[in-house]
């Protein structure tokens, strides 16, 4: 062998070894101080992804369970009833970061009580053309405008209904329903949506305040809405099964208040009631933004300026409903002081979605564990003690 080949061979192997040697270091580092880890080298890689593929590597990697799994729970202090469930914790992932129910065990398995997957709808559907998801660091925002990009009732379902159930203990799966961009009967797409689901949902949504597929947010208007909602009460009820799911509607921050008394209106009615409202989906309006590079990107925006703006909405809910229907609250929610504000304004539980995808899964602990804290300083038991008490 001659000594070039030699020199070769000796590079190669020194190679291999540096790099096995940096794997097992990351891995190593990863295990210790997965919080440190995340933050030093995960969160920062990403930001060099396009949002649309950061998104599909980060439900992959809760879908492998590469994260490791949350080992926090405050057994008492964080015990939450919603809906005549007992949740180990008041914390959900909101739809729209799983869409197809890839993950669902995974997103339990890193903290998550609440696990809402979608939106889907009845057929396969590519969503609207790329790009279509933009990051706005500075805001702490995200503006999306995927439209409903789903790959229909069937493969979803297929994904989900064997997933053991005892995963989900103390916690629930939700199915967010939407309809598809060409159906000319919005309102059979959601009962078809029912239909499909019905054995394997813990809760249904109604998502019909998505600024992402035309002429959707028309479907909250007054007898738009008892229309939707009468029709599908009456499938509900006409299904033989032992357990019906709950139905939530989730609404638009962009409701004026004359239209949100139209929708209570329609929901506390017996022939469109509903069990809950998930307060709130993506806003139109950018007249707190920062960026101004993304402005006038057509789509909804979340993150950080929905803060107070769907607080607020959960407040006046509240105090419309007086509290007699249950709230999840969605918008902006970046710490266990945003969560606790949710609660104190009337939600019953709170989803994240934005933060998720800027801090990733290290939130998930800080938001329980300072909300835990902020309840046992204010005297509360538990969660359902603090719903609502902000409201006057």
């Amino acid at each position: 062998m001659s000594s070039k080949t030699q020199a070769l061979k000796k590079i190669k192997s020194l190679c291999y070894l540096t790099l096995g040697g940096s794997v097992a270091y990351q891995f190593t580092y990863m295990k210790k101080d997965f919080n440190g880890y995340y933050q030093t080298f995960l969160q920062p890689a990403s930001q060099f992804l396009t949002p649309e593929l950061a998104h599909k590597v980060g439900v992959t990697a809760v879908k492998c369970g590469f994260f490791p799994r949350e080992q926090y729970d405050d057994p008492h202090v964080l015990t939450t009833k919603f809906l005549d469930f007992e949740l180990s914790n008041p914390l959900g992932i909101a739809a729209g970061f799983d869409k197809h129910g890839d993950a669902v065990v995974g997103l339990r398995n890193i903290g998550f009580s609440i696990v809402e997957i979608g939106s889907v709808t009845p057929e396969p559907q590519a969503g609207n053309p790329k790009p279509r998801v933009f990051r706005l660091p500075e805001d702490r925002a995200v503006i999306n405008r995927y439209g409903f990009n789903s790959e229909g009732h069937h493969m979803v379902y297929n994904k989900i209904k064997n997933i053991d159930k005892t995963i989900l203990t103390n916690g629930l799966l939700g199915i967010n329903l939407g309809k598809n961009k060409e159906s000319n009967d919005a309102i059979q797409d959601y009962i078809l949506g029912i239909k499909k689901f019905n054995d394997i949902a813990d809760y249904f949504v109604i998502n019909i305040s998505s600024p992402n597929t035309p002429g959707l947010r028309s479907l909250q208007e007054r007898e738009e809405l008892e229309k939707l909602l009468t029709k599908i009460n009456i499938e509900r009820n006409s299904i033989q099964a032992k357990t019906k799911p709950p139905l939530l509607l989730k609404l638009a921050p962009d409701l004026t208040n004359d239209e949100l008394k139209d929708v209570i209106a329609v929901i506390t009615k017996k022939q469109s009631k509903v069990d809950g409202l998930i307060i709130s989906n993506t806003t139109i309006d950018r007249s707190s933004l920062v960026n101004k590079e993304f402005s006038n990107e057509i789509g909804g925006l979340s993150g950080k300026p929905l803060t107070n703006k769907s607080t607020e909405m959960i407040k006046q809910v509240y105090t419309m409903t007086k509290g007699k229907i249950p709230i999840i609250g969605v918008g902006g929610v970046f710490t266990g002081q945003d969560a606790y504000e949710k609660i104190l304004a009337g939600a019953n539980a709170v989803q994240i979605y934005t933060s998720f995808i800027y801090e990733g899964p290290p939130i998930i602990t800080r938001i329980k564990s300072d909300l835990a804290e902020l309840l046992q300083r204010d005297g509360y038991k538990c969660v359902n003690e603090a719903i609502g008490k902000a409201v006057k």
